[in-house]
């Protein structure tokens, strides 16, 4: 005796009936008609101006937070760097380092203020 009601195959390979009623039709429609709504719905809200707008704001900030961080770590860096050179690990001056940049500083103030003396006389 064979079944004269229609089959369908899976991906798995076993066959499945596919006499469904009006009514579970009718139920997958909306299902269906439901799923593409909310679909309808994100695509709407990701391409809304505002949408594109606040995600490139967000990609901008965060783009200006690291480039800021980034430069905020170097600055510290250098300072460390400068400040190791004229304080001592127990953080008591090292004259042997001031005294000669202290005086290359008051020698151009010096040529800066002659120049200038130049200039108006």
């Amino acid at each position: 005796m064979t079944d004269h009601h229609p089959t369908h195959t899976t991906t798995g390979g076993g066959a499945v009936s596919e006499a469904r009623t009006p009514a579970q039709i009718e139920a997958d429609i909306r299902s269906r008609r439901d799923q593409l709504a909310v679909t309808l719905d994100e695509i709407g809200v990701r391409l809304h101006p505002s949408t594109i707008v606040g995600d490139a704001k967000a990609r901008l900030a965060s783009t200006v937070d690291h480039t800021v961080g980034r430069a905020y770590v170097a600055v510290n860096r250098t300072v460390s760097d400068v400040k190791a050179k004229f304080v001592s690990e127990d953080g008591a001056p090292r004259v042997e380092r001031i005294v000669p940049v202290a005086l290359v500083a008051v020698g151009l103030v010096g040529l800066l203020a002659l120049s200038a003396k130049k200039r108006r006389g």
